[in-house]
Parts: C-alpha cells; sequence; structure tokens
C-alpha cells in the first residue's frame, strides 16, 4: 500500500497532510486503524470515548513512529451536538477533513424479550445513531475534500444472529443508511464504503458479557443461550486479528475503484454470501443511482 502524500518524517506540518477523523480508537479495530492511516501519511483525529482509555492508542503509535501524526481527542458518539463540534473543529483547525472512519461501538446480547426497551434503545443510539451523529456535520467537508466515509459494520449487518437482535438491528439499519446514501453522496464526490468483519480478536466478547448474566439462567432461553456461547468462544477463537480489518479500512480510504461493500476477511465473505448474492453493492448501487440521475 502506498503513501497517500508525498509528505515523510521531515518535519512536514499535520496541516499538509490529508486528516483523518477515526471513531473508537482505545482498542481493537478503531485503535489499529488509526495507527495504520498515520503510518500511510494521515494525519489523524482519534477520538476515544473515556478519559485515559488512550493509553494503549498512544504506546502504540510511540513504538511504530507515528506519534506526531495521531492527536487524541474525546467524543462520545452518542451526543449530537458534541459530534457536530469536534467534526466542524477539526475541518477548521487544519483546514480539511479528507477522511471519517465510523468505528464507535458496542455488542449487545440478549433477546427481546427479556431485554428492556431502553437497553434496546441504548444499542441503537451507540451503534446507528452515533454513526449519524458523525455522518451529518461531515458530510459538508467531505464534499469540500472529495473525501471518503469508511463505516465499519459487521456480518451482523447482513444477517441476523441468534441472541444478538438489537446489535444486528442496529447495524441493518447503518448497512441500509451507507447503502442508500451511497449513490447520493458519489454524486457530489463522497465515497462511501461498509466494512464488514466477522469475529475480530479484540475484547468484544468480554465486552458484551458472553458467559454473564446476558439471559435469565433460569428462564426459557438458557439452554439456547449456552449453545450460542460455546459456539461464539469457538468463532472468536479462531478469529481475524484487528490489524487485518485495519488493513482493509486503510484500502478502502487510499484504493481506487472501491466498491460499497468490502468484507475484511474470506470467512466474513462467505458468511455474508449466505444473504449477498451482490457481494460489493455494485448492482444494488448501479441500479439507485440511476433513481437520481
Amino acid at each position: 500500500m502506498s503513501d497517500v502524500s508525498d509528505e515523510s518524517d521531515d518535519g512536514s506540518s499535520a496541516a499538509q497532510r490529508p486528516v483523518a477523523l477515526v471513531t473508537g480508537t482505545s482498542t481493537g479495530i478503531g485503535l489499529a486503524t488509526a495507527v495504520a492511516a498515520a503510518q500511510v501519511g494521515f494525519h489523524v483525529v482519534a477520538t476515544v470515548r473515556r478519559a485515559g482509555s488512550d493509553a494503549e492508542l498512544r504506546s502504540a503509535a510511540e513504538a511504530l513512529g507515528v506519534a506526531d501524526r495521531v492527536e487524541v481527542r474525546m467524543l462520545d458518539t452518542t451526543d449530537a451536538a458534541a459530534a457536530e463540534s469536534l467534526v466542524n473543529d477539526v475541518a477548521a483547525q487544519y483546514g480539511r477533513l479528507d477522511a471519517v472512519v465510523n468505528n464507535a461501538g458496542a455488542g449487545h446480547v440478549g433477546t427481546v424479550e427479556e431485554d428492556s426497551v431502553d437497553a434496546i434503545r441504548g444499542v441503537m443510539e451507540v451503534n446507528y445513531f452515533g454513526v449519524i451523529n458523525v455522518t451529518k456535520p461531515a458530510m459538508a467537508h467531505l464534499r469540500a475534500s472529495s473525501g471518503s466515509l469508511v463505516t465499519v459494520s459487521s456480518v451482523g449487518g447482513v444477517v441476523g444472529q441468534p441472541f444478538n437482535e438489537a446489535y444486528c438491528a442496529a447495524k441493518f439499519a447503518v448497512e441500509g443508511m451507507m447503502e442508500s446514501l451511497h449513490p447520493v453522496a458519489a454524486a457530489v464526490g463522497v465515497r462511501v464504503v461498509i466494512v464488514e468483519p466477522g469475529a475480530v480478536a479484540t475484547s468484544f466478547v468480554d465486552n458484551v458479557g458472553i458467559g454473564g448474566a446476558a439471559v435469565d439462567a433460569d428462564g426459557p432461553y438458557a439452554e439456547a443461550f449456552d449453545h450460542y456461547i460455546e459456539r461464539t468462544r469457538g468463532a472468536f477463537a479462531a478469529a481475524q486479528e484487528a490489524g487485518g480489518v485495519a488493513d482493509v479500512i486503510v484500502g478502502a480510504l487510499v484504493g481506487d475503484d472501491v466498491p460499497l461493500r468490502v468484507q475484511s476477511s474470506d470467512g466474513a465473505t462467505s458468511f455474508a454470501g449466505l444473504k449477498l448474492r451482490d457481494l460489493d453493492g455494485s448492482a444494488v448501487t448501479q441500479l439507485t443511482a440511476g433513481w437520481i440521475a
């Protein structure tokens, strides 16, 4: 993969480099993406939700010699006003915004009978409305730069999965929004890409409470959930590394003729293929582009 600019470690200022905003960078895919984007020449504004959660990111950037290209900012993407302020501030500070990677999100397992409506709504706030909150103010700046909007979805945005009703609903919503936006954004020079990972070797399993009290241990779903846990632990034991997903994301930022939909591994492609005959989204977007031509 080639550098996005001719700038090197020669003291050139961040303002001379293309600027990328990456959300959810304290761990996993977001962290790997922020560092990988910096390595190919972006000045990266990397957001984290909690104060003090950026130590691993800073350490990784330092180890790879790109600490001067990774700027950490605080952002809870569910706060629409904060997201708008940050996006506009970054564009004003550097005079440009060339790329946005919507990565921030959170997993959730449970089932609709036992989940509270507030819990389900919270999953939508993080995984769907958080994407909207960043994308909405970013579009004007991406139009100005003919930039790229890359959103990390999941194979769970394509194939509904047991005990993931709320999570898959949110990711389905993200996929529907981005697929619909694709031809509209393309008409004004903005590239829209969805990246769909399968199982990734991050803290996702621990964060969603696999093995915890996600369902009532004495309830009607307990046995089925036990089987789900067993299968899921097996899947994550052979998971793709976060760096592999980051390479796909950065490739979507700098590559030529990138389609709407990109899976991050052969396993993800195979799984998504259960549902999507049109794996890269080209047939859909060629059709819908005709609706606004």
